[in-house]
């Protein structure tokens, strides 16, 4: 890449920060302005889908614009960027989204430091998860072979569809998931049933991965051999 490794974790803090904070914030706007959950979900969603179109644009060109570990795996898995400099990733998306967290406290004059009881768990939220994971890891790798333009609005778009069309709201994101952990308001989740989530989220990723793997590397070597038989 041509910026160095600091200024990438960097980018990569700075933007996980900003989207939780985006998420909390709004989510805490939302519950103070309705008591209808569907308005108030409806008002955490479309401030969501847009701060990633936002920051994907503006910080991709310098860290790739993971903002999420399970983004950073696959490219990982990938050999896109080497282990140690995606352990490091991680490590800044975690920090800054919780503290992102803490700036949405401050901002609606909440005490900063929380713990949700948010119960988020059982069999369709795990499930959930691993499908809004699947989908957003698919949107990003078959978007950055087609369509590479317009992965920020892809991904805007994939998130804004996904807060409902499944039971979690859609997280799909490890350190989202931490940090919200950290917040008793309305984008909370109990620290307890943080890792199971992790671990849907990180299956769902490995699948969408595995999958779309196959589907372009299938299209690759049909190209390949149509080749081969034109030149023999």
């Amino acid at each position: 890449m041509a910026f160095d490794l600091t200024r990438r974790l960097a980018a990569e803090a700075m933007g996980t920060g900003i989207l939780v904070a985006t998420v909390v914030g709004s989510g805490i706007m939302a519950d103070r302005l309705s008591d209808d959950v569907a308005v108030s979900l409806l008002g955490n969603t479309a401030p969501t889908g847009a701060i990633l179109v936002v920051l994907i644009s503006i910080l991709g060109p310098i860290s790739g614009a993971h903002f999420n570990p399970a983004v950073t795996m696959v490219f990982a898995a990938k050999r896109e960027i080497e282990a140690p400099a995606a352990a490091l990733y991680v490590l800044a998306q975690v920090v800054g989204g919780i503290a992102g967290t803490l700036i949405a406290h401050a901002m609606f004059d909440l005490p900063l430091f929380q713990i949700s009881e948010t119960v988020r768990t059982g069999t369709g939220q795990w499930i959930a998860e691993a499908v809004a994971t699947f989908g957003l890891v698919l949107t990003i790798l078959a978007g950055l072979r087609f369509r590479g333009d317009a992965i920020p609005w892809l991904v805007g778009l994939y998130i804004t569809a996904a807060y409902w069309f499944t039971a979690s709201t859609s997280f799909a994101n490890p350190a989202v998931a931490v940090s919200r952990a950290f917040s008793n308001t309305f984008a909370g989740i109990r620290p307890t049933d943080v890792p199971a989530f992790i671990v849907a989220e990180v299956t769902g990723a490995l699948i969408a991965t595995a999958v779309v793997g196959w589907m372009l590397a299938d299209k690759n070597t049909s190209a390949s051999l149509a080749s081969v038989k034109e030149i023999e």
